[in-house]
């Protein structure tokens, strides 16, 4: 479980195709490699992923053919900075909302800039997510807690403070890049309890 709220942006070492999956190894930092564990799970980019190897500065994770297919971890390249999170410590002030690390789709980035003080987000919501984000509601944008300001049928707009610009890789992104999306797991439960026959 996690929150949403990035601790960190790190680079992309390689990413290495493996049995029909790959690994995925990071730069993490000599901090982090010391604190993580192997079997530990982080939120890279939203998606949950487990610690399988480590060594100096490099954290690495092996990826399934179902993660590269429904998320964007199959299209990172070499230095392309990741949003990483680690699992909500019991105790801990919970900032951003519920994320579970289960990548939903992936939605394209429709409209990304500066707008007034802030920055403008608008990404395409794909056929079939009706109902599972609504305005002011909870969202995850490759592992980023975020507030839907606006909701249409194919689109949802959040507004990014210069805070969350920077501590995250928010300011590497671009129009027609992808993103790894969770909705709010409260609307995933309250849609399947209402399209459950008794």
């Amino acid at each position: 479980m996690f929150t949403g709220l990035v601790e960190k942006t790190c680079v992309v070492q390689a990413l290495t195709p493996r049995d029909g999956g790959a690994r995925l190894s990071i730069d993490v930092g000599a901090d982090w490699v010391q604190q993580l564990s192997l079997g530990e799970s982080v939120a890279v980019n939203g998606c949950c992923l487990t610690v399988t190897d480590k060594s100096h500065n490099i954290a690495a994770f092996d990826l399934l053919e179902q993660t590269l297919r429904v998320t964007n971890l199959g299209r990172l390249q070499t230095n392309r900075k990741v949003n990483l999170e680690r699992a909500l410590a019991v105790g801990a002030r919970l900032g951003g909302h519920f994320v579970q690390g289960h990548v939903d789709a992936t939605v394209e980035i429709l409209f990304w800039d500066r707008d007034g003080a802030d920055y403008r987000l608008d990404v395409a919501l794909p056929p079939g997510s009706k109902g599972l984000v609504i305005p002011k509601g909870s969202i995850c944008l490759d592992g980023i807690s975020l507030t839907a300001a606006h909701v249409t049928a194919e689109i949802v707009t959040c507004w990014i403070i210069p805070h969350t610009h920077e501590v995250t890789h928010l300011h590497t992104c671009r129009a027609g890049d992808k993103m790894n999306v969770e909705w709010d797991m409260l609307g995933k439960y309250v849609r399947a309890l209402v399209a459950t026959p008794e």
